[in-house]
């Protein structure tokens, strides 16, 4: 009985042995497929609120893609205008889809000004981005002054369309030692 359970035991010690060792040989290989893309170009919005605002800038987006994964990357910076009410303004933000159908989570840094006063701000975003267009929801937290003209947008839905204009694309196929081939 004691011979019994001394050969269990060992058996189960060497079998989480090997298992360990199987499980830890599989995180340095590289994977079959890759593709990295990476995109600039213009994009031109709408973004309604309390008030219409039109939205013009620039986009660079990155992403890498392989089989099980990909994670897109985007910096963007614009400006947009208030016709109403005479207010412009200047955005800076960041943005991340870390998977290849789900939301997109970003911040914003913004600039507004009625030309006789101004804010500084951030916007925390969060959006859905298919094919060129992006719609992006967020509040702008701005401080408050005692001029109350100051007509903008705090909680907003925006809707983007990025236009490419220069592409650039690199496929790697393949392992061999441990570097890719073409």
């Amino acid at each position: 009985m004691v011979r019994n359970t001394l050969l269990f035991l060992l058996l189960v010690y060497l079998g989480a042995f090997e298992l360990r060792a199987q499980a830890f040989g599989n995180f340095d290989k590289k994977p079959f497929f890759q593709m990295k893309v990476q995109k600039t170009g213009p994009y031109l919005g709408l973004q309604r609120g309390k008030y219409w605002v039109f939205e013009a800038g620039v986009e660079h987006l990155w992403k890498k893609v392989e089989l099980r994964e990909a994670v897109s990357h985007c910096v963007n910076a614009g400006f947009n205008y208030n016709f109403t009410h005479n207010i412009l303004g200047y955005d800076m933000g960041y943005w991340i889809k870390p998977h290849r159908v789900g939301l997109t989570y970003g911040a914003q840094f913004i600039f507004r000004t009625n030309f006789d006063e101004s804010r500084v701000g951030i916007a925390p975003v969060v959006g859905f981005k298919f094919w060129i267009l992006h719609l992006q929801t967020g509040y702008h937290f701005l401080p408050n002054l005692p001029d109350r003209n100051f007509e903008t947008n705090t909680f907003f839905i925006s809707l983007r369309v990025g236009l490419s204009n220069e592409r650039k694309v690199n496929w790697k196929f393949g392992e061999k030692d441990g570097k890719f081939r073409m």
